[in-house]
């Protein structure tokens, strides 16, 4: 079934109709502590007055969710008798929601990642407050069990509606902010040079990183001269959609699978590790093209290459990876501060089905001199790029 879009104004009047023609009575409402910043908060706590509609709140989850928040979430959806879903947040609140909508009907005594079978069609309606991870398009979800890092694929984990709420993202603080553009800009530039990618996921790709070079600047100020602060965050939103319907068919490649344990063990934010990545892994496929795996030969990568560079609005792939690098730069985020000796197990940690979509194959020697140039393991403390600690990746 196709995705609905709701388009949102000052009444919510959109997101009421849904509600109505849905039949909803109960709904639980996945959501962080940041959604009280929100106006959508007032929104969600008048649905028992304004449409007679109960409302569960589950925030029993953190960033980077694990599997046991998930089982948490089922089992407060099945003992409040709810029969819809909502998630307003970031990739985080939006994928414990997918996973609670795969298996609101399951028997969570059991494994239920062996239930998928279980999944019922119930409503559920995703609003972003974050501009980046584009999860609201996708048929996945990201959990972690037992250390490992899940991927989720059922085509029940794709939301049934979507809202975008431009205002919910005038609170996002500056260094999130910042971490969520490049969470999208990445999944565009991944997506054109995945082995997965088709002709459908490049164009959305396409759109998507020539929405953000025309608007990025002035949604990481959260202003821009002659543009409104809502028509910035309604571009970003936009694009973030886009690049997520490129990343659900071409799905992530090598800078993705490099950056999670970045963000697990050193805390920094999800898009700025993938960036992080992607700035070094870019000129690296640009040096070793002729070693290409996809079978529909080096010229379908070369022309993915191509797409990105004009979607960015430079001449050669070349020149558009060295403007990611400027971005990257420009945006003074630094990088961890990790030692030589955490190098092999972040190699070890890479998840080979996202590395075996990437257009060449990486050995684990490439991998550590990849990270080691990440990491700026060859530079000394006085030259790296900023102090490196979580708190210090702000601005």
């Amino acid at each position: 079934m196709e995705q609905r879009i709701l388009n949102v104004d000052a009444g919510y009047e959109a997101m009421d109709q849904y509600w109505k023609e849905s039949g909803t009575k109960h709904l639980l409402l996945v959501c962080g502590a940041s959604l009280q910043h929100t106006p959508l908060d007032a929104c969600f706590a008048a649905l028992p007055k304004r449409l007679g509609i109960a409302v569960t709140r589950f925030s029993g989850f953190q960033p980077n969710p694990e599997y046991a928040s998930v089982v948490e979430g089922v089992r407060v959806f099945q003992n409040r008798g709810c029969d819809a879903i909502a998630a307003a947040g970031g990739g985080s609140a939006i994928d414990v929601a997918k996973c609670i909508r795969l298996w609101c009907r399951a028997d969570r005594r059991k494994n239920l990642l062996e239930q998928t079978d279980a999944f019922d069609a119930i409503p559920f309606l995703a609003v972003p407050t974050t501009a980046g991870s584009g999860s609201e398009a996708t048929r996945f979800a990201a959990i972690y069990h037992q250390g490992k890092k899940l991927s989720i694929a059922h085509e029940g984990c794709r939301p049934s509606a979507v809202c975008f709420v431009p205002e919910a993202l005038n609170t996002l603080p500056a260094y999130h902010r910042k971490a969520a553009m490049l969470d999208a800009l990445c999944h565009g530039i991944e997506s054109c040079w995945s082995l997965r990618a088709t002709q459908e996921s490049r164009a959305y790709a396409r759109q998507a990183i020539q929405k953000i070079m025309e608007s990025y600047e002035g949604y990481i100020q959260n202003q821009a001269d002659g543009v409104t602060q809502t028509d910035c965050n309604a571009a970003m939103l936009q694009a973030a959609h886009l690049a997520g319907k490129a990343i659900d068919i071409a799905q992530t490649t090598a800078g993705h699978a490099m950056s999670y344990q970045l963000t697990r063990r050193y805390g920094v934010a999800h898009g700025h590790a993938v960036a992080l990545c992607v700035a070094w892994l870019w000129p690296h496929l640009l040096e070793h093209t002729q070693r290409c795996t996809d079978s529909r030969s080096r010229a379908h990568l070369d022309c993915g290459l191509q797409d990105i560079a004009q979607a960015m609005g430079c001449p050669s792939a070349r020149q558009a990876a060295e403007r990611f690098r400027c971005i990257l730069e420009s945006l003074q985020l630094g990088v961890p501060s990790v030692g030589e000796a955490a190098i092999d197990d972040l190699v070890a940690s890479v998840a080979p089905e996202r590395l075996n979509n990437y257009p060449i194959l990486l050995s684990s020697a490439e991998l550590a001199k990849l990270y080691r140039d990440i990491l700026h393991l060859r530079q000394t403390n006085a030259t790296k790029g900023g102090s490196g600690n979580a708190a210090d990746c702000q601005l």
